[in-house]
């Protein structure tokens, strides 16, 4: 099967964002969405406006220039409708590899300096793996085990951001917008997939959302099960702790060697991901005391306890609740965890494929509309993943480079040809060198997961 030819990719991609226009109202936004989403998708380093006016009319860079600012950090049309219409449009290619199995919940993390950008604040940032500086912004993707999709994207807004009424007017934060935790905005985004009827899924969260047992409560009033990620000091009662509550953690040591089992979930860049697991049927004990054990140990529905503790590890390394039925496999258990590792690769190719942490912006508007941009273009890629074989996506993109001109420089580069300077060069100081602009490298198309390319990924979650 030879690569399409490039005229085929450009029509099925114009095609793609014709639909995307029919949900952006007024047709003269048509052709800045067209030119945003080609700037996403083209070859370049940074995706940013400036760069991207430069990619898609060379010839007209300051007039294209304030054309895409204006239709990203201004135009009002609806993020909520273009990313329905994405997930109408991307839907069949998901399901070509089978139905929708999970709902992903996560957040991500922008890093910024300074404190204008909306909601930038001191607090973790996954991206970094620490506190820092950086906006962070919570997700749903649906999933199976062969392509996943973001399709909510909201902003956590801080508490001090949201009770700030001088910096919300200048970022233009919609007066609708209060302060909600992470765990209640991904909430309201669940609420809002159930009531698109969106095919339902196994709702997969990490500790920093599976921790948090009001979530998980709700979750199961929605009717949805979930496997949830949690923490070694969560209590739960087990068959033999009647009297009183257990850490997971120390639960975890109690178990005899039979109860824990080498499992493999999925082919790694060299071999299978495998570990050790151990599961228990327990009840969620939220806090009970031993005055209160007989009551809740029988109030609550059992769910399976989940750990992994590596054979090379010298404590348990992961803990998960999950309300799958008693029945399941214990490989298929094991397999629903590590499912949510789909959502890093969302976050991956998102921020290395399309520039998903380029926006340059500082307001509540710009932010979002650049993120649904790259979620839609992310969304055309994987809908064009079956058709490019694998050997040709390393070394083609899916347009040819754009010719800038011969003068054209990114506002804030360095002048190629600097004025001497008599007191900087009154020695005769050497000037740096510099080495030649070379031309952007060709943006590799998403990759069918295969053995050789996991290597590449290999930062994400397993």
């Amino acid at each position: 099967m030879s690569l399409p030819a490039k005229d085929g990719i450009e029509a099925r991609f114009a095609t793609y964002v014709a639909g995307l226009s029919e949900v952006i109202g007024d047709a003269r936004r048509a052709a800045p969405l067209r030119d945003y989403c080609t700037g996403l998708v083209m070859p370049g380093e940074r995706k940013s406006v400036e760069p991207m006016a430069a990619i898609t009319a060379p010839e007209r860079v300051a007039a294209q220039h304030q054309s895409l600012l204006h239709f990203v950090g201004n135009s009002p049309w609806s993020d909520e409708q273009v990313l329905s219409k994405v997930r109408d449009m991307v839907l069949p290619a998901i399901e070509r590899h089978g139905p929708i199995e999970a709902w992903i919940i996560d957040d991500t993390g922008f890093p910024k300096k300074g404190r204008h950008s909306v909601g930038v604040s001191r607090q973790y940032c996954g991206q970094l793996g620490k506190q820092d500086n950086c906006q962070v912004a919570v997700t749903m993707s649906i999933a199976n085990h062969g392509a996943s999709l973001p399709i909510s994207f909201r902003l956590y807004l801080p508490q001090d951001w949201a009770a700030d009424a001088a910096r919300r007017h200048e970022a233009g934060v919609p007066a609708t917008i209060e302060f909600q935790t992470k765990p209640e905005i991904a909430l309201a985004q669940l609420r809002a997939a159930l009531a698109a009827n969106i095919a339902r899924g196994i709702v997969l969260m990490d500790a920093g959302y599976g921790n948090n047992t009001r979530l998980r409560t709700e979750i199961s009033e929605l009717g949805l099960p979930y496997v949830a990620g949690i923490l070694s000091n969560t209590t739960v009662w087990t068959a033999s702790t009647l009297d009183r509550p257990i850490q997971v953690k120390d639960l975890a040591y109690s178990l005899p060697a039979e109860a824990w089992q080498n499992i493999a979930w999925r082919e790694g860049s060299a071999d299978w991901l495998s570990s050790r697991f151990a599961r228990v049927r327990v009840r969620a004990a939220h806090r009970d005391t031993k005055a209160r054990s007989e009551a809740a140990s029988q109030s609550r529905a059992e769910e399976w306890l989940l750990i992994e503790w590596p054979a090379h590890e010298r404590d348990p390394t992961k803990y998960w609740l999950a309300t799958l039925p008693e029945d399941i496999t214990f490989e298929c258990l094991v397999d629903f965890a590590k499912l949510r590792w789909r959502i890093e690769r969302d976050y991956h190719d998102l921020k290395q494929e399309v520039g998903l942490d380029h926006f340059e912006g500082r307001r509540w508007r710009g932010f979002h509309h650049h993120a649904t941009l790259c979620i839609a273009t992310y969304g055309f890629l994987i809908s064009e993943r079956e058709t490019i074989p694998p050997s040709a996506l390393s070394s083609s993109g899916f347009f040819a480079p754009s010719a800038l001109p011969q003068n054209y420089r990114p506002r804030g580069a360095a002048d190629p040809n600097p004025a001497p300077h008599p007191k900087l060069h009154r020695h005769n100081a050497q000037l740096p060198r510099c080495r030649s602009r070379q031309a952007p490298v060709a943006m590799p198309v998403l990759r069918r997961a295969t053995t050789k390319n996991r290597a590449q990924t290999s930062d994400m979650t397993q």
